[in-house]
């Protein structure tokens, strides 16, 4: 297991916050979980589990123990009549392992391309991107909880699923780590949505029909176009969740803004823009100092270079009033503030 002190946490989040931690461990195989957890400088001191550092903003330096997940792996689990279950281990990078399964030629995450972040941090938003989310194949994944070291497998029902919502940022937050997880994808009959979004847009002007691999590379195209490459200008993908909002209030909003996106849920509720709202509040490409909204994506709070925690959070904060004064509708933060 692989120790470092005052280690700078820079490289290990994508919004590029040149911020401290006490101790760094390195964990780069399931056992140096149960060493960390028996470590008394590791869990015994523990302030955070880093991923890939692509959901959160360091609010400044961490005391005390922060252990990175670093261990890799995939494997096939089962194969059956026109589906196959695998296998990936929490440390694997999510877009590497959607283009392999592409490449297997396996259905089901295709729509998920080039979202940043590890396998094992997908289930805990349930992300998702163009019509699909982690919920929609999540087999099962293993869990090992802090206080005793046990591990538990979770089916996909008692992840609690809801949007950017699991029983890992609930119930149990903080209180355990995912190792792997378990998905089942179709190795036939595929379904291959392109309605979501501009994907049907992007693979006409490709002149491609409808693939695994010609979605996947129409997903990666529109998020190069629209979302900033966090190597380049530091940023952690979309910093607000789409809201949710009851019929009446969408109702409303449709008749004094007929142009603004609208989603109807199952419970009659109606899911909106946030890109939208935050672009017509007038905040799409304004810059505050060394933080702002994206130019090309208003949902995008963005790193121009040197920005400090507090300048990023002010810049959040603004948008959300303005959106309310503006709209009536709060914003909630899909990015998780640590150390604040």
């Amino acid at each position: 297991m692989r120790l470092e002190r005052n280690a700078s946490l820079k490289p290990y989040n994508t919004f590029g916050l040149d911020v401290t931690a006490e101790r760094l461990y390195h964990l780069e195989s399931e056992m140096d979980v149960v060493e960390y957890l028996d470590d008394p400088q590791g869990y015994a001191k523990h302030t955070l589990l880093l991923g890939g550092g692509s959901n959160m903003l360091l609010a400044g330096n961490l005391k005390g123990s922060v252990a990175r997940v670093a261990w890799s792996g995939r494997r096939v689990v089962e194969e059956g009549d026109g589906y196959v279950v695998v296998e990936a281990a929490a440390g694997e990078n999510w877009h590497e392992f959607v283009q392999w399964t592409v490449d297997q030629g396996w259905g089901g995450l295709q729509n998920m391309s080039l979202i940043p972040g590890l396998v094992g941090t997908a289930p805990v938003q349930n992300v998702g991107a163009y019509g699909v989310e982690t919920k929609d194949t999540l087999h099962s994944l293993r869990w090992m909880r802090w206080n005793d070291g046990e591990v538990e497998e979770f089916t996909n029902a008692e992840c609690a699923f809801g949007y950017r919502e699991s029983v890992f940022k609930g119930a149990l937050k903080d209180q355990g780590v995912i190792l792997s997880v378990q998905f089942r994808l179709t190795t036939r009959d595929h379904a291959l949505l392109t309605h979501y979004g501009s994907v049907a847009e992007e693979l006409a002007a490709a002149g491609q029909e409808p693939s695994l691999r010609s979605i996947a590379d129409a997903v990666i195209a529109i998020r190069q176009s629209k979302l900033p490459n966090p190597a380049e200008l530091g940023n952690s993908g979309s910093f607000f969740k789409n809201p949710t909002v009851e019929g009446s209030v969408a109702a409303a909003l449709a008749s004094e803004h007929p142009s603004l996106p609208q989603y109807p849920q199952a419970d009659g509720r109606v899911k909106l823009a946030a890109g939208w709202l935050i672009e017509h509040a007038g905040w799409k490409g304004t810059r505050v100092g060394n933080a702002g909204m994206h130019a090309k994506q208003a949902l995008v709070l963005v790193n121009y270079g040197g920005a400090t925690a507090a300048e990023l959070v002010g810049v959040a904060t603004q948008v959300q009033a303005d959106v309310f004064t503006r709209f009536g509708v709060s914003l909630e933060m899909e990015v998780n503030l640590i150390g604040r």
